[in-house]
């Protein structure tokens, strides 16, 4: 068997996985040299500290917009809340030719993977039930063409229009044939029950997951989580389910949120906070916003539910600015939803729960191959998260021969 060293380095023991070795940590990191064999790890033995680095599995992108990004530079007076943005992105959509798509979708992949990400879900739009969007199609050729990076596609389609007659069933069986997942947008429509109860049976006969936008605004009666929680628990659909936004969890307090929160756990649901999106996008007014939008992950994480943090629009109408990079999102998340030391609890929202959101085996350093781990010069998690120092890429290609055992 060979053998090989990657000495000093730190791992967040949350993300070691199985055997991880007994000891002090240092905000939530395990200090050692990571044993190689036959080119995966096997272990964590002590080692002197010197100038330590970070080890991590590779990123998940579980929000983004790959067929939306990059478009800001073709909008004027681009501003609003929610309805605001679609509309521009609506206009924006006679550009949408092949060549376009092809490059914006491109470059946001190489970005994601520039950022450390091994896997990534973008939404796109789809509108009607019989004709796949041609941003499908070119995810899909760009996606091969970078196999380095898993690329995860997820259909996104009112839920009025899923309410329709047979609308989910053939928008979940073309998915079924080319690969991806079965998304709905939920907020005030009238027909969301039957199309919630549409899209569950479609996923269900056709084994698809399932990822809502859901509740993504500030009004008081949204109630489109608290019903997915419900119909999940009564159709008894195993999933996984993932339901992004849920701005308006901020409303609910007291007893009703805690009973909310106790269904949502039992539903098995994951939540995905988009900071960048919902902070530019919610509680708009004259003035500087007074209410953000961002949901209660701190609420969520400590009533079990798996909580996942994620890029979401970057450089389109819903967000101006942004970047394809969930360690940047969860920088933001720290800062406008208090999320506190030791960071390690929070990392599992880009790694490790983000993954089983997505319905893959959660990555882990113990057992990982060198090539599904991402290393940074940074020596603590929050240099890493801030990035102040070097973001994650792959590990050297050489440590094997210069530290070998």
């Amino acid at each position: 068997m060979t053998a090989a060293i990657l000495r000093d380095v730190f791992v967040p023991g949350v993300l070691f996985g199985a055997n991880a070795p007994a000891g002090p940590m240092e905000d939530g990191c395990l200090h050692g040299d990571l044993i190689f064999q036959d080119g995966r790890v096997v272990a964590l033995r002590p080692g002197p500290k010197q100038a330590p680095r970070l080890v991590l599995p590779a990123l998940v992108e579980a929000h983004c917009h790959l067929d939306k990004c990059h478009t800001i530079h073709r909008m004027t007076g681009v501003g609003g809340d929610l309805q605001d943005a679609i509309a521009a992105q609506m206009d924006d959509k006679r550009h949408w030719t092949a060549d376009d798509l092809r490059a914006r979708i491109g470059r946001g992949l190489d970005e994601a993977r520039d950022a450390g990400c091994a896997l990534l879900r973008s939404h796109v739009d789809w509108r009607e039930g019989d004709t796949t969007p041609l941003a499908w199609s070119i995810m899909g050729e760009a996606a091969a063409d970078r196999p380095d990076i898993r690329v995860d596609r997820a259909a996104l389609t009112a839920i009025d229009v899923l309410a329709e007659t047979d609308n989910a069933a053939k928008i979940a069986r073309q998915i079924a044939q080319t690969g991806g997942t079965l998304g709905a947008f939920v907020l005030d429509h009238a027909d969301r029950e039957t199309g919630v109860r549409a899209v569950i049976a479609a996923a269900e006969r056709f084994g698809l997951a399932l990822d809502f936008h859901v509740d993504e605004g500030l009004d008081t009666d949204l109630d489109g989580l608290d019903l997915i929680a419900d119909l999940i628990l009564e159709t008894g659909f195993q999933g996984p389910v993932l339901c992004g936004h849920c701005c308006s969890l901020v409303n609910v307090d007291g007893d009703p949120l805690a009973r909310l929160l106790d269904k949502i756990a039992r539903a098995g649901l994951f939540v995905t906070a988009l900071p960048t999106t919902n902070l530019y996008l919610q509680g708009r007014r004259s003035g500087t916003p007074d209410r953000r939008g961002l949901t209660r992950l701190r609420e969520l994480s400590d009533a079990g539910v798996p909580i996942v943090i994620a890029s979401d629009n970057v450089a389109d109408a819903f967000c101006p600015t942004g970047q394809h990079d969930p360690m940047a999102a969860l920088n933001l998340a720290v800062l406008a939803g208090h999320l506190d030391p030791p960071f390690a609890r929070w990392i599992p929202a880009v790694t490790t729960d983000a993954a089983r959101a997505l319905g893959h085996q959660p990555p882990y350093v113990m057992g990982a191959k060198a090539t599904e781990l991402r290393i940074s010069t940074a020596g603590t998690l929050p240099d890493l998260i801030s990035g102040r120092q070097s973001k994650l890429g792959p590990l050297p290609l050489d440590f094997a021969e210069t530290g070998r055992a």
